[in-house]
Formats: structure tokens, sequence, C-alpha cells
């Protein structure tokens, strides 16, 4: 029997592949300049654009919840996302 995805799901689905896809993609560029240099900045790159995801996907997620969770719920986990950048950001 075929199951259908929910468009949510797909959207976060790629965003993640997407997301590794870039990982990937940044780890070879690394190994490809063989230099600490430029790896650092390939890196600190990285950093930028990991928390962006994070952002969207859950944004994408939520949209998508938005009628079936109760606005304290809703709070929460905007908190616990708001906590997880912050301590990203500290480092």
């Amino acid at each position: 029997m075929l199951t259908f995805l929910q468009k949510a799901i797909i959207v976060m689905a790629l965003l993640r592949v997407l997301s590794g896809s870039i990982e990937l993609f940044a780890a070879f560029l690394m190994l490809r300049f063989n230099d600490i240099e430029k790896a650092l900045v390939i890196n600190g790159s990285l950093s930028l654009i990991g928390p962006l995801f994070l952002i969207v996907s859950i944004s994408v997620g939520l949209y998508d919840m938005a009628d079936k969770l109760p606005i304290q719920k809703m709070i929460w986990i905007v908190l616990g996302v708001a906590c997880i950048l912050y301590g990203v950001k500290s480092s």
C-alpha cells in the first residue's frame, strides 16, 4: 500500500538533504585545498548556514502544526529553538 507523505515532511526532509549536501561539499573543499586557514573559513561559513536550515525546517513544521498545537506548546518549542541558537552562538 502506498502512503502519501505530507508536504511539510517532504520540505523538511529536502532541507536536511540540502544541508547535508552542503556539509559534504564543504568537507571535500577542505580536503581539496589542504590549507588550515581556508578550512577555517569554510567551517566558519557552515556555522552561519546550519542555524538557518534549523530555523527554516522548524518553521515549516510549526506552520503545518499551528492548528493542532495549543499556544503554550508553541511557545515552549520556540523557546527551545531560541536556547539552541543561543548555545550555538555563544560558543
